[in-house]
């Protein structure tokens, strides 16, 4: 590993024989260990470094040490022959888990670049980056690793065969088959398979141990399953212009329509990055989307696929992470955190829905994955593609600065049409649950030909207010300045700002009234009214409450494409890259609400989620139509979607950013402040500005203290501070100077304050 320059160490002199006691060492041989340690304390830790630690650990590697009352797993980040404080106030360390760095020296770089771009304890950036198991002090590798595998026979062996009786065996060959590649024993075990049952079969053959070494360069033709599909002009270029720079540094914005073709560009760039015996790393940004796109790859490669997100069990991610590591692994994909994954050959980073929200970790370390990834790729030396039918508006401005190289697709694939558009005025019209007679007969039309309808509400639950209908009044949360949603099967009242819960109540706490009734729309409702109106229709209802078990998204999307007419009804998890070729018919409820948010960034979100599930509709030979309800249908945001598409909007919103110095051509740092008490987060804020005053660069603009927009939220009052400047340079330095001047503040002590480098969201 080629150690950075602030982290060189020297070997000890040879001719030094080592003390038998090293807490009398002199001061001209005693070295310490400069470590990264999971704490929120905005500064890194000095130990002594052992006799016994002979040769040292390498930079990059973890030690264990004593840290207050208990152990932690730190990262070495230098090993110096000076220490920062006193020697007498330092301990030694107690045991290096690693002979070699956990991360290459390209991670490791990024993760001290990220530590210090985002202002975040560099400890608890490592530990973000690590599983849970390494942080534990699991080993780092399996050499030699060992995994079990079903034999030929075992592929083609009858489950109702002789085993048929033992039914721990068939379970755990049913296990083995549905992984080809094998299957460590550690995983094995948290699936149910004990090691008996392995032995038995392989004593009848049916199984056995093997152990894999990570492959050699492959050609082409052998990393196949199945021939890719023929690409049109725009798709071929694309995947020319990509390869065409492999083993560079290369930033592409896949600009392309919905149901362009943009994972068969990404299918035939990895190809070509497996054929020179690198690796891909695909980022995507949610969990929903993870099975399909998986299902998709391993259709198309040979090469073993390793999977991290949230869902995965520690095991699970664990054994991602070493195949990843190791090289095993041609494709690596997963969501946010996955952007830390080491990988033995970097080849090609990918990220698609490039634009959505869920890149951006909101709590913690607020880091962005996809500028993350693009930095990444910078220190790798690859290329990067970022994919997106509706790009965020910071990579459309690095397209037209040239920072990006823009590949337009504009057509869709396979001779698709893009969608109809059209609006419902509900002025002055009835509507039945809020679905008007003319969205009720579209619907009609369209399940009667065999096609399927998608009903787009972004609220789940069954109502977002209960109300009384005596006296007015509502359900509040008890710990949030908002209402809760009223949710059925449980009946309950459950807060999706704080997470609280309870049961509604039987009769008015203001006037007694029994007459306590739902008021407006959730998917939950939406379905019951839509079961009630087309009783004989399969429906599917999809949104965080349904899908909450494991693999449970995966059951009904494959329900859906086992479906001739159906009824889809979801929320924005419906609008993330799922492909649904038989839906015709998109409704849009309820969008009005995104047409008037207070933060800056609402129109765009709006823009992007309307042409997202827009786009679900006519994928494929079928024609599709497009219908949102609104009471606003002279709203410009509307027209200009509708009839000029989303670059006529991004480029009017581009030029609007560019007077206000707001990002892309601007940037905002946001602190926030919370506590028990309503006027301590802003004299807290208040004291940050004071203190940022006495730093000067008056060109930074200070926006605050206000408020929060939901000041209240799980029990606590929360402000914000606003920083914003035309230029990254002095809002950079002044942020840099300011924080270690924050953390000495007297009442900075009393709150629970924060700082986002660029937020993505002002709530």
């Amino acid at each position: 590993m080629k150690l950075p320059p602030e982290a060189a160490w020297h070997d000890r002199e040879q001719d030094i024989p080592p003390e038998p006691q090293p807490d009398k060492l002199s001061a001209m041989t005693r070295r310490y260990l400069q470590l990264a340690l999971p704490s929120p304390l905005r500064q890194t830790f000095d130990y002594i470094l052992p006799a016994k630690m002979d040769p040292p650990p390498p930079v990059g590697a973890r030690v264990r040490v004593p840290f207050g009352k208990q152990t932690l797993t730190g990262i070495v980040l230098a090993i110096t022959e000076h220490a920062s404080i006193d020697e007498s106030r330092l301990r030694p360390a107690e045991e290096a888990l690693d002979n070699e760095p956990v991360l290459p020296d390209s991670l490791f770089r990024l993760l001290r670049w990220a530590a210090d771009y985002y202002q975040h304890p560099v400890g608890e950036v490592f530990d973000t980056a690590l599983p849970i198991l390494l942080r534990q002090g699991e080993p780092l590798a399996a050499p030699g690793e060992t995994r079990w595998v079903a034999t030929r026979l075992g592929q083609l062996y009858p489950l109702d065969g002789t085993i048929k009786r033992a039914p721990k065996q068939v379970a755990a060959l049913t296990t083995l088959r549905a992984y080809p590649d094998g299957i460590i024993p550690p995983l094995l075990a948290s699936l149910g398979v004990e090691r008996p049952t392995l032995l038995a079969l392989e004593k009848k053959g049916l199984a056995e141990p093997v152990t894999l070494t990570p492959p050699a360069q492959e050609k082409a033709s052998a990393l196949l399953k199945e021939p890719p599909l023929t690409l049109n002009a725009e798709q071929q270029a694309a995947v020319s212009a990509i390869n065409n720079n492999l083993g560079v540094f290369k930033p592409f914005l896949l600009f392309g329509v919905t149901g362009s073709g943009k994972t068969e560009v990404y299918l035939q760039a990895i190809a070509a990055t497996l054929a020179r015996g690198e690796q891909a790393l695909v980022l995507v940004p949610e969990i929903g989307l993870t099975p399909q796109i998986v299902t998709r790859f391993k259709a198309r490669f040979q090469t073993e696929i390793a999977v991290l997100h949230s869902a995965r069990n520690e095991r699970e991610r664990m054994d991602a992470w070493r195949a990843a590591r190791s090289g095993r692994a041609g494709i690596v994909i997963g969501t946010r955190s996955a952007v830390f994954t080491p990988l033995a050959r970097p080849g090609l980073l990918i990220v698609d829905e490039e634009h959505d929200l869920s890149f951006k970790q909101h709590e913690g370390f607020r880091y962005h994955a996809r500028d993350l990834a693009v930095r990444r790729a910078q220190l790798e030396g690859i290329p990067i593609v970022l994919g997106s039918a509706t790009p965020a508006l910071e990579s459309l401005a690095n397209a037209k600065a040239e920072r990006y190289a823009l590949l337009r697709l504009k057509e869709r694939a396979a001779n698709a049409r893009e969608p109809d558009f059209k609006l419902i005025d509900l002025r002055h019209q009835p509507t039945r649950e809020g679905f008007t007679d003319s969205l009720l007969k579209a619907m009609a039309t369209t399940l009667q030909k065999g096609e399927q309808v998608l009903v787009f509400l972004n609220r789940r639950g069954y109502a977002p207010v209960l109300l009384c209908h005596d006296c007015g009044w509502h359900a509040k949360c008890r710990r949030c300045d908002a209402r809760p949603t009223l949710h059925r099967n449980p009946v309950r009242l459950h807060c999706h700002h704080c997470g609280a819960e309870g049961a509604p109540p039987r009769a008015c706490p203001s006037c007694g009234s029994v007459d306590l009734r739902p008021v407006g729309l959730g998917t939950e409702r939406v379905e019951d009214l839509l079961r009630a109106r087309f009783p004989s229709v399969p429906l599917f209802r999809i949104d965080r409450d349904s899908t909450r078990r494991k693999d449970a998204l995966s059951n009904i999307t494959n329900a859906i494409h086992g479906s001739e007419a159906a009824i889809l009804v979801g929320t924005q998890m419906l609008a993330k890259g799922h492909h649904f070729p038989r839906v015709t018919l998109v409704a849009l409820l309820d969008m009005d609400g995104g047409l008037f948010g207070a933060d800056f960034r609402a129109a765009e979100h709006t823009a992007q989620l309307i042409l997202q599930v827009a786009g679900r509709a006519g994928r494929a030979e079928r024609p599709g139509l497009v219908l949102l309800q609104t009471h606003q249908p002279e709203h410009p945001l509307l027209h200009e979607l509708i009839t000029q598409g989303y670059s006529a909007f991004a480029e009017r919103a581009l030029s609007e950013r560019q007077l206000l110095s707001f990002p892309p051509y601007g940037r905002l740092v946001l602190f926030r402040a919370e506590a028990t008490q309503a006027e301590l987060p802003s004299a807290f804020l208040q004291s940050v500005i004071d203190a940022a005053e006495s730093l000067g660069h008056p060109e930074v603009q200070r926006w605050g203290p206000v408020p929060a927009p939901m000041e209240r939220r799980a029990g606590r009052f929360r402000a914000h501070l606003l920083l914003q400047s035309a230029e990254r340079a002095p809002l950079r330095e002044l942020v840099s100077a300011l924080i270690p001047l924050v953390n000495t503040l007297p009442n900075a002590r009393k709150v629970r304050w924060s700082v986002d480098i660029d937020p993505q969201d002002l709530s």
